[in-house]
């Protein structure tokens, strides 16, 4: 499908809901408007963004934007013991931000779908998604999803649209997380320290790297820990790192 399948009338809508993102001032990362008008854009039951760190089993700025009616809140349990059937979390997971937007009968039959537990114990009443991966750090996943409980494909106007406007969701999640972090004085060592942290060094390799005492390290990582008002690698590098991917 061509660019030109895009009419300019909703080229302007799209530039629009960049635009209104831009200059949302508010506290969530990505801002909030930017779920609401991606899910004008692309016609949905449920529009939702998430991040998860698959290591911790930490979930980050969950949000959801219903249409279709009232969907109560899954079992986040019953996602982690049948995440291996979700295509796109598999895809996503293996190459980090590195995918196309893809819908899930890309992946496999509606008819297949709908007999694994994952939809009957988790996703009912969507058997139909689209999800747009954005980049982010080994052993995580980021995305925007956006469900249907129609088996009706989602056309390739709102693959492309989503396609299109990708690169601006990223800038715009940074800048949100940009917007967001606080300063906060670390020293060079201890900055030096998390930057190993984030990618994925253990304490030990860091203690060699940098040519300390793994008890030096241990320090260091406490002296974050109390500076950033976190208890966790993950959450520390979150903090000082978000957009890093």
């Amino acid at each position: 499908m061509s660019r030109h399948s895009i009419t300019e009338s909703h080229m302007r809508a799209m530039l629009g809901v960049i635009d209104e993102a831009r200059h949302d001032k508010g506290d969530e990362v990505p801002p909030r408007s930017l779920l609401e008008g991606l899910g004008r854009l692309v016609p949905c039951d449920l529009a939702e963004f998430g991040e998860v760190d698959l290591p911790t089993r930490c979930f980050f700025g969950d949000q959801e934007v219903e249409y279709g009616g009232h969907y109560p809140m899954p079992d986040s349990e019953v996602w982690w013991r049948f995440k291996h059937q979700h295509p796109h979390c598999v895809a996503v997971e293996r190459s980090p931000g590195g995918l196309e937007v893809s819908q899930l009968t890309d992946w496999m039959a509606t008819r297949e779908f709908r007999n694994l537990a994952l939809y009957t114990d988790y996703l009912r009443p969507f058997p139909n998604m689209l999800v747009v991966p954005l980049p982010t750090a080994p052993g995580r996943i980021r995305m925007y999803t956006f469900s249907r409980e129609s088996t009706r494909p989602f056309s390739e106007r709102d693959r492309l649209t989503l396609e299109l406007m990708r690169p601006h969701l990223y800038d715009i999640y940074r800048e949100a997380a940009r917007r967001r972090q606080a300063p906060v004085r670390l020293t060079l060592r201890e900055l030096d320290v998390m930057r190993a942290v984030a990618k994925g060094l253990s304490n030990d390799a860091i203690a060699r790297q940098i040519v300390v005492e793994l008890s030096t390290v241990r320090k260091h990582l406490e002296n974050v820990y109390r500076k950033l008002g976190v208890s966790s690698r993950t959450a520390a590098v979150a903090r000082l790192f978000p957009e890093t991917p």
